[in-house]
């Protein structure tokens, strides 16, 4: 097949009956479930995959959480809830910030923002950004901490290693309490875990070990971050939520998945993202795409980058037996 922007578009219909049937079989699987849970986060990758839940066992036999703490956006909770109300049902709300507060997320974090910006305190608002240039300038993906004080100052500055690990441990601390919530409720209703990771977020990592990772079926990752929003066109997803821009919503101050990690929008990212995956090259992408062939290479080493510093979130956890060639080569048998 040739190479196009479009190669990567795919058929609703056919991807929601494949999901149906794949969730359906998980639930009569081994252990057998009774229903299917998920965190609806007010995105639209929940929202479809609650979507097909409700498709796969009935909506009767499906959970959705709603999983707050203090920094979330609060409209986040508001397009949960019309998720919820749209198909109908069963939902629990979880807060979670003693929990996030209980491992000194919040305070440790505030720490290092202090140290940077002195006269930081916990009422202003924060987020962290990679360089948006990716396909016009050889660059290092460098996270920018942003600080907005309430009063119109915005200031900025470069992180190191060590102030952006803080940041960011705190952060999945968040992602991983929602995890806890989803298992303990799902152990408790017997009910299957659903993630909501899709195949861009899962080829570049973005996604938390043990967070949005830690789910019993992903159901949805074998599609583009593009096929999620086909789908949530056909299966009739509020259109407020279509259109709301993705966002980790784990920091106070909104930023976009594009300004948080991807740097590319969808719908250039993508199809380059195909190319990368499947081995086209950069001469033919950059025609297909209309793009400068130096633009895609840059954007090939992106992937390339995040893909192999990211690849210990996507196997199991290293062990003598399996991985250790010393051993391995060792073997009597």
């Amino acid at each position: 097949m040739k190479f196009s922007k479009d190669i990567i578009r795919s058929n609703p219909e056919y991807e929601a009956d494949l999901v149906r049937d794949f969730l359906s079989a998980q639930v009569k699987g081994v252990p057998k479930r009774d229903g299917i849970i998920v965190g609806v986060s007010g995105g639209v990758d929940s929202a479809v995959v609650a979507s097909l839940a409700v498709r796969a066992v009935g909506k009767e036999n499906v959970l959705g959480l709603i999983l707050p703490e203090k920094e979330s956006n609060p409209i986040s909770a508001e397009y949960a809830m019309k998720v919820i109300n749209s198909l109908g049902i069963e939902h629990i709300k979880v807060e979670l910030t003693e929990s996030v507060a209980s491992f000194d997320a919040y305070k440790n974090r505030d720490k290092v923002i202090k140290e940077i910006f002195p006269d930081y305190t916990p009422e202003y608002k924060f987020n962290i950004y990679l360089p948006q240039n990716l396909l016009d300038v050889d660059r290092y993906n460098f996270y920018t901490l942003r600080v907005d004080d309430g009063k119109g100052n915005i200031r900025e500055k470069r992180l190191t290693k060590k102030q952006l690990l803080a940041i960011t441990a705190a952060a999945n601390v968040k992602i991983r309490s929602r995890m806890i919530a989803l298992y303990y409720w799902g152990e408790q209703e017997n009910y299957l875990v659903a993630g909501t990771t899709n195949k861009t977020e899962f080829i570049l990592g973005d996604y938390c070990k043990f967070g949005d990772g830690g789910t019993d079926v992903e159901c949805v990752s074998h599609l583009y971050k593009t096929n999620i929003y086909e789908l949530a066109e056909y299966l009739e997803v509020p259109k407020e939520i279509r259109e709301r821009t993705p966002s980790p919503d784990t920091f106070s101050l909104p930023v976009s998945d594009t300004d948080f990690y991807f740097c590319l929008p969808f719908n250039i990212l993508d199809p380059l993202l195909y190319a990368w995956q499947y081995n086209i090259s950069a001469a033919e992408t950059a025609s297909a795409l209309d793009l400068g062939e130096d633009q895609v290479k840059r954007a090939f080493r992106d992937f390339q980058s995040k893909h192999a510093s990211t690849e210990h979130i996507r196997v199991l956890p290293a062990s003598i037996e399996r991985d250790w060639t010393q051993f391995v080569n060792k073997k009597p048998f």
